[in-house]
């Protein structure tokens, strides 16, 4: 299950003070303690604790996920990370919007806020280099999500894409079971973006209710996939009160870990996209290592980090060859650019019976392992070259010892944090 529009320092920079408070080590490449990024008039804005759980809109579109990396030469590939508060500002001047300094792309929240979250990304499996699949907005990311390419979209597929597989066909092929649960009451999936496909599984694609019938006759299928509440509300997007969100995806997770399924599934939870939120760790890019860097309130760049994972030169191929086809060219024009870059870092957690307890992993990945470890777990061949170098996933896992044969109680999750406009 993939939620939307949350970057990595957003949700977990502060993962570390709830870690060590529960007696673990400080794992976590968190929020640094020097963050800063520049407004349009020069100030510098620094982290600050969100009291709201609602947040006006931002964007990860091309040319903003280019600017959040290099804000003054949005071609390059050396990360300056200075552009998440102006395009926040953007965002917000465009829409008529409140925050028009930007400040929230700044914001984070804690514990306090995302109990659910943060207790199972800690007493199961998590990464702090897991990344977006492209720089681009939901739409397309939600494409690399299970095909592992946007078959040449930076943004919304006008029309359906032709000659594109996705893991389905794939399952498909070798008969391997798999549903897609729906949230929404209507069918909202990106798998309407591959052409023919709605069409062909239309009994594969069903209500959400489903897969809590499935759970409770122990008929889930192999292979799942839920698509969140995008018009329900459920989604943790910007705009909506992220703590129904995290209620709503724990709500799953539980379900399934009191059910019969549990002793011999995964679930998996990830983010489409940083949706234009600060993380300070760059966007991976194809042959260069993973970089970290701030600039501190004084306005200077300073580098934090590497993890040795990081310094190794990293590989970030083009899916398929096929180069950006769709570019905004009316003024302002996206920026020029290929898909050999992933998206900027975001949430993720691996909660099963198998997740070893506490597990931090630092491999520089991205969304299409989900993909890569279901490939691995079937016999399967990739879809395209991004999935055939994306981690297999097996670090997460202890199959000999099975650490969570009895399940964790999880904190029931708030919802009733304050909602508005406002900030901090």
């Amino acid at each position: 299950m993939a939620q939307e529009n949350r970057s990595f320092d957003t949700y977990f920079g502060h993962l570390n003070d709830y870690r060590v408070a529960n007696g673990l080590p400080a794992a976590v490449d968190g929020m640094p303690a020097l963050a800063a990024n520049p407004a349009d008039d020069g100030s510098m804005i620094t982290p600050f604790h969100l009291k709201t759980m609602c947040i006006e809109n931002t964007s990860a579109a091309w040319a903003t996920s280019h600017i959040n990396y290099n804000r003054f030469d949005q071609a390059s590939d050396t990360p300056t990370l200075d552009g998440f508060v102006v395009e926040a500002a953007a965002a917000a001047i465009g829409s008529g919007a409140n925050d028009t300094i930007g400040k929230r792309a700044m914001g984070f929240y804690t514990d306090q806020d995302l109990i659910a979250h943060y207790f199972l990304a800690t007493q199961f499996g998590t990464s702090d280099r897991w990344f977006a699949g492209a720089p681009v907005e939901t739409e397309p990311n939600r494409m690399y999500l299970v095909a592992a390419t946007s078959a040449g979209h930076a943004h919304k597929p006008t029309s359906p894409v032709s000659g594109v597989l996705t893991i389905f066909d794939l399952l498909d092929k070798k008969g391997i079971t798999w549903k897609v649960y729906i949230t929404d009451p209507n069918n909202d999936t990106e798998l309407g973006f591959f052409s023919g496909f709605i069409s062909k599984h239309q009994a594969n694609i069903v209500p959400v209710a489903q897969y809590m019938t499935d759970l409770q006759n122990g008929t889930l299928p192999q292979v799942s996939y839920i698509d969140p509440g995008f018009a329900t509300g459920q989604d943790e997007h910007p705009g909506g009160n992220i703590q129904v969100g995290v209620a709503y995806s724990t709500s799953l997770i539980t379900a399934l870990m009191n059910s019969s399924s549990w002793k011999d599934s995964v679930f998996i939870l990830t983010f489409d996209e940083h949706g234009g939120l600060y993380d300070h760790v760059a966007s991976r890019v194809d042959g260069q290592p993973v970089q970290t860097m701030t600039q501190a309130s004084n306005g200077q760049p300073a580098t934090v980090g590497p993890y040795p994972q990081d310094v190794a030169a990293q590989q970030v191929p083009s899916p398929d060859g096929i180069p950006p086809n769709d570019f905004i060219t009316t003024n302002p024009p996206d920026p020029p650019g290929d898909f050999n870059r992933t998206g900027f870092r975001i949430p993720m957690m691996v909660v099963s019976p198998f997740s070893k307890k506490n597990f931090v992993s630092h491999t520089p990945t991205d969304n299409t392992a989900i993909l890569r470890l279901i490939e691995v777990r079937f016999g399967l061949p990739n879809l395209t070259k991004r999935d055939a170098v994306a981690s297999d996933m097996t670090e997460f896992f202890d199959f000999l010892n099975i650490p969570w044969k009895v399940p964790p109680t999880v904190p029931a999750q708030p919802t009733n944090g304050p909602c508005t406009d406002t900030l901090p």
